[in-house]
């Protein structure tokens, strides 16, 4: 089924006129003097037929809408009139046949009155809002220079159906679908590299086992089965290798496997508790959480287990860290009285930043753009996914399914 579904979600994409990336000049015309947002108008879908129900029209606005407000990058504009205010006006004109539908999407420099950006993309009817974010990627690369990841999905883990389970959605919430059905407990969503497989810990079988699940086919191979815990398991960012942490000798330590399941190191060797393994973008660091200090921290060593140095040295209890994809950031979890807040330190120990205040936040997961950052929250009482920007701001929560959702990850992007 997900191999039909993915067929299905190949657009066909086809230029209306020439959209190459912006120059150098065309990018300081339509940028907003002083840095201020751009003002833009999302204009109402318009059908080129009768739409009786205006659903589709919608659904295209209120997908462009949260991808393009999430950024920072645009002020929308609203209400009739605005459009002699605004710098920038995203029209969309869709033909719905029976079976599939044919939209044409333009960016307009308000102007000058040329055509930014235009696309036609014909899509499966279930698929309307996958063209809205491909598109919404589209106007983010071509006014900042570098694409979003809007058509990427997210993985974690949910109660809705009474046991934990395996979730996929949209970055946005939306088209919340489980993958996994074995009424046993599956934890550590984490994708590969190419967005098309995903590690996860389950319980099936009795021992929290690591398994690699392949998207496209459903299939999936048990690749990590020692006694004791395979949790926290990590793709290099070459997808070669995965790193995790086993307790088959005793004590959880952090090793290396091959993807199907080889051990090729063990990377810590010592008493204490070590787990949560995160990789720096080039390969060449993992990040990981300690107690051999007493507390849990923050440490930081070589890919092959050499040169370990302590990264966090504030706050008693310091787990679930995170590299940004740029390699500039390390996001984390702190303990802030009976919960925990999610901060940011640069790789060498400085800036270390608290960026959430309310509930208890957990589980830090950067987009593969570094623009934003996914993570849960009791804050509405049970736990639920939230995304916000790199910097902290714009907080929103996205899952929307009964019970708790937690352990969210996000994949790349699959266009």
């Amino acid at each position: 089924m997900i191999k039909k579904r993915c067929t299905a979600l190949l657009l066909l994409l086809i230029s209306l006129a020439p959209s190459q990336l912006l120059s150098k000049e065309d990018f300081l015309r339509v940028s907003a003097p002083g840095n201020r947002q751009l003002r833009l108008v999302i204009a109402q879908p318009l059908p080129s037929s009768a739409d009786e129900d205006g659903k589709i029209s919608e659904e295209i606005r209120s997908t462009l809408s949260f991808d393009l407000d999430m950024t920072g990058i645009f002020q929308q504009l609203e209400g009739i009139g605005t459009g002699a205010d605004a710098d920038l006006t995203l029209k969309t004109v869709y033909t719905p046949t029976q079976d599939s539908i044919s939209l044409e999407y333009r960016l307009v420099d308000n102007q000058s009155g040329r055509e930014l950006i235009a696309k036609r993309y014909r899509a499966a009817r279930q698929d309307i809002r996958r063209t809205a974010h491909t598109f919404a990627d589209e106007v983010v690369g071509n006014i900042s220079g570098e694409r979003s990841a809007f058509t990427a999905k997210v993985a974690f883990v949910s109660t809705a159906s009474g046991n934990k389970e395996i979730h996929i959605m949209d970055w946005d919430g939306q088209g919340a679908r489980k993958l996994t059905s074995n009424g046993s407990i599956n934890l550590n969503p984490e994708f590969s590299p190419s967005g098309r497989e995903l590690l996860y810990t389950s319980y099936k079988k009795g021992n929290p086992d690591l398994y690699r699940r392949e998207l496209f086919t459903g299939s999936e191979a048990r690749i990590s089965s020692s006694g004791g815990i395979n949790i926290t398991a990590a793709y290099s960012p070459d997808g070669n290798r995965i790193a995790l942490a086993k307790s088959k000798d005793g004590n959880s330590e952090i090793y290396l496997i091959s993807t199907a399941g080889k051990q090729l190191a063990r990377l810590t060797n010592n008493p204490a508790i070590d787990l949560s393994p995160t990789w720096s973008p080039d390969g060449s660091k993992l990040a990981f959480v300690s107690d051999r200090l007493g507390k849990p921290q923050i440490f930081i060593m070589q890919a092959d287990g050499s040169n370990v140095k302590r990264l966090t040295k504030s706050g008693a209890y310091n787990v679930a860290p995170r590299w940004s994809p740029k390699g500039d950031r390390i996001a984390y979890c702190r303990q802030h009285g009976s919960g925990f807040q999610i901060h940011l330190i640069n790789p060498d120990g400085s800036d270390d930043r608290q960026i959430t205040f309310d509930g208890s936040n957990e589980h830090p997961r950067w987009s593969p753009d570094g623009r934003f950052i996914l993570f849960s929250s009791k804050r509405s009482g049970s736990d639920a996914i939230y995304v916000m920007r790199a910097d902290g701001s714009a907080q929103t929560r996205v899952s929307r399914l009964p019970g708790a959702q937690t352990h969210p990850t996000w994949g790349a992007s699959l266009n």
